[in-house]
C-alpha cells in the first residue's frame, strides 16, 4: 500500500513539475526547455531506437521534434503528459523516417539491381546479441502502427488509452495493434528460433 502511494506522489510530483516548465516555455523560458529535454530525453531515445529502422537517425529524430517542440513557444497546450505526447511525436517522426528510407531504398534497388545484398546489422558474437538483432529484425517487420503501440507501451510504458488519445483512435484499437503487434513477434521469432 505505501509502494502505491508512493508511486501516486511521485506521478503527482511529476505531472506538477511538467506543468511549471511548460507554463515557463510558453514564457520564453530557455532553461525549462532544457529541463524538458534532460527530464525525457533517453526515454525518447529508446522510443527512436526501438521504432526507426534506420539507427543512425536516432539522435536526428529527438532533433527534429525538439525544434518542432521549441516552435510552439507561448501557445503550447498540454492536453495529457508532456512524456507521452513527445513520445507520440517521436514515433510519428519515426514513421516518417521509416517511410524516406523505404523509398530511398525501393530506387537504390532499381538502380543497382537485385544482386546487391542488404545488411541489417553487424554480427554479433554473443547470444544476447544474436537474440537483440532478432528482435530488432522481427520488430522492423511489424506494420508501424503495431509496432509503433508495441513500443510505446512496453517502452514508454504508456496506457493504452494515452495511445489512443494521442493517435486519434479507440482504446480497442490501441489493444488490437498491441496484440496483434505481440502475436506477430512471437510467431517471427519462434520461427527464427527454430531454424
Amino acid at each position: 500500500m505505501c509502494d502505491s502511494r508512493l508511486l501516486g506522489l511521485v506521478s503527482l510530483a511529476q505531472m506538477i513539475e511538467d506543468r511549471l516548465l511548460i507554463w515557463r516555455f510558453n514564457r520564453g523560458d530557455a532553461g525549462a526547455l532544457c529541463r524538458i529535454y534532460e527530464k525525457y530525453r533517453d526515454d525518447l531515445l529508446k522510443v527512436a531506437v526501438a521504432l526507426l529502422n534506420d539507427r543512425s537517425g536516432v539522435e536526428d529524430v529527438l532533433h527534429d521534434v525538439f525544434v518542432g517542440f521549441a516552435r510552439s513557444t507561448g501557445c503550447f497546450e498540454l492536453k495529457g503528459s508532456l512524456k507521452g505526447y513527445l513520445a507520440i511525436c517521436v514515433a510519428n517522426r519515426a514513421r516518417d523516417c521509416n517511410r524516406t528510407l523505404q523509398r530511398r531504398r525501393a530506387a537504390d534497388i532499381k538502380e543497382v539491381g537485385p544482386d546487391q545484398a542488404t545488411v541489417d546489422g553487424p554480427e554479433h558474437g554473443a547470444v544476447a546479441h544474436e537474440l537483440a538483432a532478432k528482435l530488432d529484425a522481427a520488430m522492423a517487420r511489424l506494420p508501424d502502427d503495431q509496432r509503433e503501440a508495441v513500443v510505446l507501451h512496453l517502452q514508454s510504458k504508456m496506457r493504452f488509452r494515452e495511445i489512443a488519445k494521442l493517435n486519434r483512435i479507440s482504446v480497442n484499437t490501441a489493444l488490437s495493434r498491441y496484440r496483434y503487434g505481440l502475436d506477430k513477434l512471437r510467431s517471427s521469432l519462434n520461427g527464427e528460433m527454430e531454424a
